[in-house]
């Protein structure tokens, strides 16, 4: 192996790293919408199969 082949090996190595971090930190800064999404359908859905629950974020009608 050349020594151009071994920087071209090492330079799309880093790269793929770089790629994956790079991934990995964007999908970790949206994980708290994420779960804050989740556990609003969550509490949708329960409130679809309780009929006696008020969870509901439109007002009441008097």
């Amino acid at each position: 192996m050349k020594w151009d082949e071994v920087t071209l090996v090492i330079l799309a190595a880093f790269g793929c790293v770089t790629l994956l971090l790079a991934q990995i930190s964007d999908v970790l800064s949206k994980l708290p919408q994420i779960i804050r999404a989740w556990r609003q359908v969550r509490r949708e859905l329960s409130a679809d199969t309780d009929p006696g629950s008020h969870t509901s974020t439109e007002p009441e009608a008097r």
